[in-house]
């Protein structure tokens, strides 16, 4: 943890902007972040909600390092801020490390995949059977 500061966020706050730039990471210590995809002209739909002990980003760890989603505090947040850059330059030092890492990321990618995966199916099947 000795890579890890932490931070608060109030309700409502963006801990960043789907587009941006992408060179931090969070690890929920309490509270709920929501991703987000934003859409012109309408609000932002709501994908994931994070709770203690998520990772928030993951954009930090792969070429071109730009969010793909928007993500916002629902509550007050409290979490460890990450330095996406560091890490990975000590990923690139450590083997172990860097494969324990890119381990993890895979996996919470893995699982969010499936949720989603997952809420599409409940939100879609009911159309697709009527029709």
């Amino acid at each position: 943890m000795s890579q890890a500061h932490e931070v608060n966020f109030h309700e409502g706050a963006h801990l960043f902007d789907e587009g941006t730039r992408a060179d931090s990471f969070w690890i929920v210590r309490s509270g709920t972040v929501t991703l987000q995809v934003p859409l012109t002209g309408r609000r932002p739909t709501p994908v994931e909600n994070l709770g203690p002990g998520e990772l928030v980003g993951w954009s930090w760890l792969f070429p071109p390092y730009v969010w793909q989603l928007s993500a916002e505090a629902m509550t007050p947040v409290r979490a460890y801020e990450f330095n996406g850059t560091k890490v990975r330059m000590l990923m690139d030092a450590d083997c172990a490390f860097g494969s324990a890492i890119g381990h993890w990321v895979g996996r919470v990618l893995a699982l969010r995949l499936h949720q989603t995966r997952t809420r599409l199916i409940d939100l879609y099947a009911p159309r697709l059977a009527a029709g």
